[in-house]
């Protein structure tokens, strides 16, 4: 909704504050802005830009310290669906669910919402080991955040290189060493990712072997070992191991959804083709099964790009819901204003709300205790999910009569 939002001129600001910042400061930076945005020839851009930077520093003054999340405010002049002079500011106070790594501010045609989307990703985590027989070290990636959480070091010694009996003892010697190694690699891993609810899968890396023999021994807990889900050669160890790892990840990461959403649409498609009637799709029919509360796992492509919007009358009280394409929104809006109402016949219709579908739905999914998959248009079955049940999909939890 945000991102939708556009101005007349550059009289939109956005502020992004990260925790750690004081309050005096980001106000004495609003105070600059106030007065350089005087120097703006255009009179009524000037009004909106400075009467936005008031109002954000307003809201700033109602906290004594910025949040353990950070603060995001969006404000600025919005038009009403009307010409010039429509223009009402509005106000956005957004507590982010994670800390804001970002220091921002910007006064643009348009709200900067990219960085609260990334919010809005999934934030599922994935573990990292890089380990050969001289260190290990263990990661997480969190969306784009990585974390090194730790390092250790084996104290296993290099290749013995002399013959004789000496060396055999010494190769036994360090056989046993490795073996200590491993297991105390293997309780670090089990330490740090077994506590972590969210752990999607582990990735190993490293030089050599050491990974497979770390994957293969019973140095893992189970629950972990059933969750690795690439083993990646690494030309180091340590941090730059990890960076490896990081820039191969994205295609392990993608590979993974892949497979998920295969099955889910594949499970869909069973109870299609086996006229179970644990199956529906299509926009309305899907809708009457969750507001029923029937629905066992919604299916959504990101290729749907449908708006709900809500038509009322200011002259009555006719009221009236409509899906469109979210591209056709701005010439809906142009002919709604020129249409007589159908119950009061007076031309006073306009857009009282407006919402994604995907959000309305991800709503009533919410409400129904529905799972939500959000199906790739990359796939086959997610192409065949748009191209064949429009994108909108369900399976029930049981069949309806």
């Amino acid at each position: 909704m945000l991102a939708s939002k556009e101005g007349r001129g550059t009289e939109l600001v956005s502020l992004y504050v990260p925790p750690g910042r004081q309050i005096s400061e980001v106000a004495a930076m609003l105070k600059q802005e106030y007065g350089t945005a005087s120097n703006i020839k255009s009179t009524t851009t000037r009004k909106n830009v400075q009467d936005a930077i008031v109002k954000v520093t307003q809201r700033l003054k109602l906290f004594r310290k910025v949040p353990e999340n950070g603060l995001i405010i969006f404000c600025g002049a919005i038009p009403q669906n009307g010409g010039p002079g429509s223009e009402r500011i509005e106000t956005y106070v957004i507590p982010p669910p994670q800390p804001v790594q970002v220091y921002l501010y910007r006064c643009d045609s348009r709200f900067h919402t990219e960085h609260l989307q990334e919010f809005l990703k999934e934030r599922e985590t994935y573990g990292v080991i890089v380990i050969d027989t001289s260190a290990a070290t263990f990661a997480t990636i969190r969306g784009k955040r990585l974390e090194i959480v730790e390092e250790i070091t084996s104290g296993v010694p290099g290749k013995f290189r002399a013959g004789g009996q000496s060396a055999r003892r010494f190769e036994r010697q360090r056989e046993a060493k490795v073996q200590n190694y491993l297991k105390r690699a293997g309780k670090h891993a089990n330490d740090i990712f077994l506590p972590i609810d969210d752990l999607k899968g582990l990735i190993l890396g490293g030089p050599g072997f050491t990974k497979f023999d770390f994957q293969k021994g019973g140095y893992l807990h189970h629950t972990l070992k059933d969750r690795v889900v690439a083993t990646l050669d690494t030309a180091y160890v340590g941090t730059q191991g990890v960076e490896e790892i990081v820039e191969k990840s994205p295609k392990v990461m993608r590979r993974i959804r892949y497979v998920e959403e295969k099955k889910v649409v594949q499970d869909f498609l069973y109870e299609v083709g086996h006229d179970t009637g644990l199956a529906t799709y299509g926009e309305s029919d899907v809708r009457r099964r969750l507001e029923a509360g029937i629905v066992k796992t919604l299916l959504f492509s990101e290729a749907v790009n449908l708006v709900r919007v809500t038509v009322k009358c200011t002259a009555c009280d006719y009221v009236k819901h409509e899906t469109i394409e979210t591209r056709t929104l701005l010439s809906y809006e142009q002919t709604l204003s020129e249409q007589a109402c159908p119950k009061c016949q007076s031309v006073s219709l306009y857009i009282a709300e407006k919402k994604d579908l995907i959000d309305e739905f991800a709503e009533l999914a919410e409400t129904a205790g529905s799972d939500v998959e959000v199906i790739s248009a990359e796939t086959e079955e997610g192409e065949m999910l748009k191209r064949s049940f429009g994108g909108i999909a369900a399976v029930l939890r049981f069949k309806q009569n």
